[in-house]
């Protein structure tokens, strides 16, 4: 077992109504800040607020059981040597995640559920279909979104976000390896990994519109258990080294000029990273698109998506939704409208990349000797559309980070709303992964 600690941003993000303090001033005119005694609240920094003004504006609240999250880990492996220069070994790995930290808005509630939501239709019906629709949008919405308990005690003007440790994740892994010992300038590695990882949650701050940081329903973490974006099912790395073992007892010029060449290739094959298709918009009506998801049509095309139009009874109130296009897969849920798929259903690209490492030695004295060398990043150039850390900009094969360090731009969002023009074209989106060369020149002595 292995403990983590929470990461202080957290509170810094959550403080009370009674410290945390905003002055908007007009830019247009500038009013001496100090001269009107800066922040509310004095020196000190603290406001006093009575009850009703701390509730209304309270907007942040960390829970009183915060417990620090922890892994749990266990492995079983075997392994064998054979043919004087191999080793095999093959491992069963395992990872759990508890009580890991996720985003929620504790006050709101959705107010669409498989008892009360607008269909959403693939054929036109007729006018008195319509107006034969009892649900309507408006009646939806009337309720409100906040929690009743929450409105009841006032806590019914902002969204209340909430810290808890209700995050979790397991991690099942066979981790295969064969390695060749160097001998007769030769080193080979190759390794495979077929594995899974669920979890309910994946991101607890904005760092990705890939995968959402808050959950479709607020009341229900459950619905959000799924693939996780991190999990790769499979992956397969070849590396080797050979340095050419010809000519090393020659003469000056056979050695350094005809031999003294190495070379590095490194093969690797990564399942896609999973995504997960979104509406939009706050299609169940608790007061955030964030996380919202879509419908799924078992009968249309692989990886198509669609926009709706809403349908309007004679009295023009929303009752329904057509797809715009009837033959696709994925199709908004509109507001109002039921979404049945779950997180991270839509894989992106596989990472498919060949490179190599070549260098040339020169030894000009027994001590100095000089290097001369070449490295291809993807050697042929083969497209690869992964997620990056901006729209446009990719990130190498092997960066795990890929998915961290924030692809949250408009962009990415309409790469997976369907109906939207680049939706499921990471062509429109990623980059390429185009290859580089980079030239390398040393001396060591």
């Amino acid at each position: 077992m292995a403990y983590d600690v929470l990461y202080d941003n957290i509170g810094i993000l959550a403080v009370p109504p009674q410290i945390g303090a905003t002055n908007d001033v007009d830019a247009t005119t500038p009013t001496p800040f100090l001269a009107n005694g800066g922040l509310p609240g004095g020196g000190t920094g603290i406001q006093v607020l009575d009850e009703t003004t701390a509730r209304a504006n309270t907007s942040n609240w960390i829970p009183p059981n915060t417990k620090l999250p922890y892994s749990e880990n266990w492995n079983f492996g075997i392994q064998h040597s054979f043919a004087k220069d191999f080793t095999a070994e093959i491992r069963y790995v395992g990872t759990r995640g508890v009580h890991l930290d996720v985003q929620s808005r504790i006050n709101r509630r959705s107010l669409v559920s498989p008892q009360a939501f607008l269909p959403t239709l693939l054929q036109a019906p007729s006018q008195a279909e319509l107006d034969a629709m009892t649900t309507t949008l408006a009646g939806l919405k009337a309720p409100g979104s906040f929690v009743p308990e929450f409105a009841a005690a006032g806590f019914d003007s902002n969204n209340i976000v909430a810290d808890s440790p209700y995050g979790q994740s397991i991690y099942h892994g066979l981790q295969t390896q064969l390695n060749r010992h160097f001998r007769n300038g030769l080193t080979l590695q190759a390794a495979y990994t077929w594995s899974r990882t669920i979890d309910n949650s994946t991101a607890d701050f904005f760092t990705t519109s890939l995968t959402p940081r808050r959950p479709q329903d607020f009341q229900n973490w459950g619905a959000d258990k799924s693939v996780s974006a991190l999990s790769r099912t499979h992956r397969l790395t070849i590396a080797a080294v050979y340095d050419l073992p010809f000519f090393k007892s020659d003469n000056w010029v056979m050695k350094n000029i005809v031999g003294n060449w190495s070379f590095s290739p490194v093969y690797t094959y990564e399942s896609p990273e999973w995504a997960t298709v979104q509406s939009a918009v706050d299609s169940n009506l608790n007061g955030d698109s964030a996380g919202d998801r879509v419908i799924l049509n078992s009968s249309g095309v692989k990886g198509t998506g669609s926009g709706v139009t809403p349908l309007l009874n004679s009295g023009g109130d929303t009752v329904a939704y057509l797809a715009n296009d009837p033959n696709a897969q994925y199709i908004v849920a509109g507001p109002g409208a039921l979404a049945n798929v779950g997180r991270n259903t839509l894989a992106t690209r596989p990472t498919n990349d060949f490179s190599l490492s070549t260098y040339k030695d020169v030894n000009i004295t027994e001590r100095v000797k000089f290097r001369l060398g070449a490295q291809f990043a993807n050697l042929f150039n083969h497209p690869q559309y992964i997620p990056g850390s901006n729209p446009g900009q990719g990130l190498g094969v092997n960066d795990v980070t890929s998915f961290l360090t924030g692809p949250n731009s408009t962009s990415y969002l309409n790469y997976l709303t369907p109906g939207n023009a680049i939706f499921n074209n990471p062509k429109a989106v990623f980059a390429s992964n185009a290859r580089t060369i980079a030239l390398v020149g040393k001396i060591t002595f």
